[in-house]
């Protein structure tokens, strides 16, 4: 990588343990890559390099990657990977809710996490490659404006995170189509996903909160059992 084409990593750990071997194999695959060794100085890099993915521990002196994340996800929607020695699910749960994109438990390889990055950055490329003509997706009430990953329902404005708004705009770009899990998995997380299945769940659960009227009943985001899920087409008028 070259130029204007080369990719920009930030890793944002205490441990130079981590960091530093890390950045030389990152070096070495073509990225450039930033580091910080505390959670305040990594927030400030993210906002102010705009890195194309940003890696992030979460145990960090000065403020801890749960609240960088957080922070960071109200203002960018860069892929974030989590690194945690925590095993917990409840843990790698509440990183993808605050905004996380993916999330790799400590011990790991380095080719481990060249695959999770290379997955996370094809996704961006592939998600800038299939936007409509004009850039916008629009199914009343909700409406995407897939250049600046904005969302809106009935002209309000809603907060999604980076794999919610993949997952939203993969649905309403075929409406009324039964989309299979294996191609929702295939299309945002990639075929050389490692995490667990049950991501996509999650993730549909958080867009029914966001765009159904009463979650518990969906109208927009429907389940076809055994297959996969399906956005609904219009309510015909009265």
């Amino acid at each position: 990588m070259k130029g204007a084409t080369t990719k920009t990593i930030l890793l944002v750990d205490d441990d130079r343990l981590i960091t530093e071997p890390l950045a030389r194999a990152l070096n070495q695959a073509g990225y450039m890559v930033w580091t910080a060794n505390n959670g305040r100085a990594g927030l400030q890099i993210a906002l102010e390099k705009k890195p194309d993915v940003v890696v992030l521990d979460v145990l960090m002196p000065h403020m801890d990657g749960w609240e960088v994340c957080g922070t960071l996800r109200q203002q960018s929607a860069v892929p974030i990977l989590m690194l945690t020695a925590l095993g917990d699910e409840v843990d790698r749960i509440h990183g993808l809710e605050l905004g996380a994109d993916d999330y790799l438990v400590k011990p790991f390889s380095t080719r481990e996490l060249m695959a999770r990055l290379s997955a996370l950055l094809r996704r961006v490329e592939l998600d800038r490659a299939h936007r409509p003509p004009n850039d916008c997706l629009e199914i009343p009430p909700i409406k995407l404006d897939l250049k600046t990953r904005r969302t809106f329902k009935h002209g309000r404005e809603l907060q999604l995170r980076f794999k919610e708004f993949e997952v939203l705009s993969l649905l309403m770009s075929r409406p009324g189509e039964a989309v299979t899990r294996a191609e929702l998995f295939d299309q945002v997380w990639g075929t050389d996903w490692l995490g667990d299945t049950r991501t996509l769940d999650v993730h549909i659960r958080w867009l029914r909160e966001k765009v159904e009227d009463d979650p518990g009943r969906p109208h927009h985001i429907q389940t076809v059992r055994s297959v996969g899920y399906r956005f609904a087409l219009p309510r015909p008028a009265p």
